[in-house]
């Protein structure tokens, strides 16, 4: 009777009482595989930040963001300590995995990271993709972001071009998303120039940081300024090739 006398009321005034199931499906998370450049920098009092840290201002809260990316790792460095697997072990049907190595595995002087760009290299990224559509999720390959080395000419020298170019032609072949996150960080400190490009990168002045008594310059690692441009360039670029993840950019410059 008392639902006879809701549904009336309800009627009478115009009004909708239809029950609208809560949906318990997890939201849908995109994971970032890589190195130091891409991780997470708990120390927030050192200015070092991970584009992936950043990533998240971007993007709508309709999607998660899991950082794996750890400082020092490469490909096989990856696999050996476990950290790809335990990324699958995480991993669900239509989440997202976005994986960018190049910056360690060109270290021919350190076997534990050393992959090489024609075989290693390549090997390891094509079994992270099939490892990644054998859980029924989406995986996309980025290449490294550019390191800030001028010659005396003021020109940028392009240190990770065959590990860029490897990861595109992995990525052709296996038919998945590529970001040429090489080329477009490349260009852009290439256009905006050797003194403006230092606002991007660590310059650690002395007597600061016990760790750096004497201060530190760093062309490698971004910091706050330099993390927030690269994942500006990775979300217009999502947006610019119209891929699946775009749809959940939120914004497009902070």
């Amino acid at each position: 009777m008392k639902k006879l006398i809701t549904a009336i009321f309800a009627t009478w005034c115009g009004l909708s009482f239809a029950h609208t199931p809560t949906s318990t499906q997890a939201p849908v998370t995109l994971h970032l595989v890589g190195d130091s450049t891409m991780s997470d920098k708990p120390n927030l009092a050192y200015p070092e930040r991970g584009w992936g840290q950043l990533l998240p201002e971007y993007l709508s809260p309709t999607i998660r963001v899991f950082n794996h990316a750890a400082n020092g790792r490469s490909t096989k460095r990856f696999v050996d300590e476990g950290r790809w697997n335990r990324m699958l072990s995480e991993l669900r049907a239509g989440d997202y995995v976005l994986i960018q190595f190049g910056h360690n595995d060109q270290k021919a002087s350190d076997p534990a990271r050393y992959a090489d760009v024609k075989t290693a290299y390549p090997e390891y990224l094509t079994q992270f993709i099939r490892d990644v559509r054998a859980k029924d999720a989406t995986p996309m390959i980025a290449s490294s972001i550019c390191r800030r080395h001028f010659d005396e000419e003021g020109q940028l020298k392009r240190t990770l071009t065959e590990y860029a170019n490897a990861a595109r032609q992995v990525a052709e072949l296996e038919d998945v998303d590529f970001i040429p996150m090489n080329t477009l960080s490349c260009n852009f400190l290439a256009e905006i120039g050797e003194p403006d490009s230092n606002h991007y990168f660590i310059k650690v002045p002395p007597d600061l940081y016990t760790r750096y008594p004497e201060g530190k310059t760093d062309n490698t690692h971004l910091n706050t300024v330099g993390a927030a441009k690269i994942a500006q360039l990775f979300v217009r670029e999502l947006q610019r090739q119209e891929l699946s993840l775009s749809e959940f950019v939120y914004r497009d410059t902070l």
